[in-house]
């Protein structure tokens, strides 16, 4: 393991994210939501549809894809979205996964807890080899135990501070702790870790006790590459792409953001991510985070077409937006 110590800091001004033995959100106009608050919508808003809600959920049309042309991929930019938030990045010659999971429900176990409902397009036996692994936080959705073990330690693991505690109890050994704005060159590519709107936790009495993050891959050979993982919208963004962008691809999610009163201080409504997708100096979008697990009270039809609305309203080039089906690849060069 590297210490945040030996890593490289950015230029970019150190944000003060830890008070009182837990980590925070110090941006402005950020709210707290509290136990009152997901009582109210978790059992009373929605315990009086749950069962229309589930009915409501559907699996997303899949492309299938066996692995093949990714693994004879030595050399070209690609970007596949597997499903839920994770992606494969080909740069730089290197193979790079964003918050793994391809485990059945997003859980500390597997016989409760949200449930998938559309499986991952490529087997986690047919990826090329993955180099490093970036997680944006613990959360059972982007810190998948059952997939961790299956990649094991010949990965390098990028993860925001405390995080690796996790890993270490899975037997991971070969992991960099990072705070925001700072970096570490690794094959070739910066992975940067960046300020996100977020909170942290994998039961009842850890919240706020390890860090939440996105992360900026730069390769030395200019391609680029940004994944801000859960996160509210918040004006870093502007900050993130005045030090780190412009990107070439930014892998943004669009689902659980309804209701928006209780879900907008972490998760960010398609709208809002186009807009962070503008702030950074995004070049190509591509909507991740939708489609996989029942996580809130938006539908993937509805975040689809929320989107769509918002390309519209925001006058967004829609050719820079790319809606794949998870296992499709985008190739950018």
């Amino acid at each position: 393991m590297t210490t945040p110590s030996k890593a490289r800091k950015s230029v970019h001004q150190k944000i003060s994210n830890f008070k009182r033995g837990r980590f925070i959100n110090p941006f402005s106009g950020f709210e707290d939501k509290t136990l009152k608050d997901f009582v109210r919508w978790y059992y009373k808003e929605r315990g009086t549809y749950s069962k229309e809600r589930r009915n409501r959920y559907k699996a997303i049309e899949t492309y299938l894809n066996d692995g093949a042309l990714l693994k004879e991929n030595k050399n070209k930019f690609s970007v596949t979205w597997v499903a839920h938030s994770t992606v494969l990045v080909q740069m730089n010659g290197i193979n790079i996964l964003t918050d793994p999971i391809w485990s059945g429900r997003s859980s500390p176990v597997q016989f409760a807890g949200p449930k998938r409902y559309t499986l991952p397009a490529i087997e986690i036996k047919d990826l090329p080899p993955i180099h490093a692994v970036v997680i944006s936080h613990d959360h059972y959705d982007h810190l998948d135990e059952k997939s961790i073990l299956q990649l094991g330690n010949t990965p390098k693991y990028f993860v925001p501070l405390k995080v690796g505690k996790v890993l270490k109890k899975l037997g991971i050994k070969n992991y960099i702790e990072l705070d925001w704005n700072e970096q570490y060159l690794y094959n070739g590519i910066n992975f940067i870790c960046t300020p996100a709107q977020h909170f942290s936790g994998r039961g009842l009495f850890d919240r706020y006790k390890t860090l939440w993050a996105g992360w900026a891959l730069k390769s030395v050979r200019k391609e680029s590459f940004y994944y801000p993982g859960d996160t509210g919208y918040f004006n870093e963004f502007t900050e993130i792409g005045d030090d780190y962008g412009p990107f070439d691809v930014v892998a943004a999610p669009i689902g659980a953001y309804k209701p928006e009163w209780f879900m907008r201080p972490v998760h960010m409504s398609p709208g809002e991510a186009l807009m962070a997708f503008d702030r950074v100096k995004g070049k190509i979008f591509i909507p991740i985070h939708y489609g996989s697990f029942p996580l809130a009270d938006d539908t993937p039809e509805l975040a689809i077409s929320d989107l769509k609305e918002a390309i519209k309203l925001q006058d967004i080039n829609p050719r820079s937006v790319q809606i794949l089906a998870p296992g499709k690849t985008l190739w950018i060069s």
